[in-house]
């Protein structure tokens, strides 16, 4: 039994052929309409979600499987006192494989070993996001053909987008620089890693980390749970934006994406973002596709 915590837990190898089913259903979604005949799907969000939880629920019933579960911690036993541990349990004994969106990190870890179901990390606090960076991979794929002598630049928060879009760009061969304030940076751990096994670097320096880029990827400034913290980060991000004179050090072809929610004129400008909202949209779509082919491998 695999669960996706986190994009180490795949190879190179592995990740390619993710990659390519997911290529493959998108293809030919007729091949795989039952594939997951009969299988439940559990969403246990512990958080609000559109795009994460919204897509695994649509893969799952384009799949031929279905779906139950909760949308917030408050309409769970969570909201009674119930650890993750104790849930998991539980639900195991209701579908055959799990997505788990969770404020604290390392949560769908916990989950994952008491659960005797494939466990999907949909989320968990500022710590990893995968099934994102799969589809971020996959987007940039087909729009860049390979990843083979591309420069992939994230500005913004070194949150858990960060941490995985670090791990994913460097496992698939591409340059990552990310752009960011120093008391804001990724993870210490997942940096040391991309330092040793990539080309890598971070800097608050934010024209230098765009320069040739292909990719420029953005995030909010204040996720969820930093509702309190909003105001102080609009201050010390006010800077690390996608605008025209970053897009003007970038190459002339570069994508730009975006996770979503956007604030326009805050991370983004409304003028990038329309400039590249296909890009953008593709990649919203390609959750879709990419949920499908984690649920497949899993599912196996």
């Amino acid at each position: 039994m695999r669960h996706m915590l986190n994009p180490l837990d795949f190879s190179l190898e592995e990740t390619d052929n993710l990659l390519e089913l997911a290529a493959d259903i998108e293809k030919d979604r007729s091949r795989y309409a039952h594939v997951c005949d009969g299988k439940k799907l559990a969403t246990l969000f512990y958080e609000p979600s559109t795009r994460t939880r919204l897509s695994f629920e649509s893969a799952m019933l384009n799949l031929g499987g279905s779906v139950l579960g909760f949308s917030s911690a408050n309409s769970s036993s969570a909201s009674k006192g119930e650890s993750v541990s104790d849930t998991i349990r539980v639900i195991s004994c209701y579908a055959d494989i799990c997505a788990m969106r969770h404020p604290k990190e390392g949560a769908p870890m916990v989950a994952a070993s008491k659960s005797s179901i494939p466990v999907i990390n949909a989320g968990d606090g500022g710590h990893q996001h995968p099934t994102q960076t799969l589809t971020d991979l996959m987007t940039i794929r087909e729009y860049k053909k390979s990843f083979d002598g591309l420069k992939f630049c994230f500005i913004g928060d070194g949150n858990n987008m960060a941490n995985s879009l670090i791990v994913g760009a460097v496992t698939m061969g591409m340059s990552c620089a990310i752009a960011c304030p120093d008391d804001y940076k990724p993870d210490a751990e997942i940096m040391k890693w991309a330092e040793e096994n990539g080309d890598f670097m971070c800097s608050s320096n934010i024209l230098e980390c765009a320069k040739d880029a292909d990719v420029i990827y953005t995030d909010v400034w204040a996720s969820m749970g930093q509702e309190e913290e909003k105001a102080e980060r609009e201050k010390v991000f006010k800077n690390f934006q996608i605008n025209d004179e970053v897009m003007s050090v970038a190459k002339n072809d570069a994508m730009v994406l975006h996770c979503l929610p956007a604030h326009r004129e805050e991370e983004i400008t409304a003028k990038v973002f329309e400039e590249h909202a296909n890009e953008i949209f593709d990649e919203a779509e390609n959750r879709l596709h990419a949920q499908k082919a984690v649920l497949v491998k899993l599912l196996g």
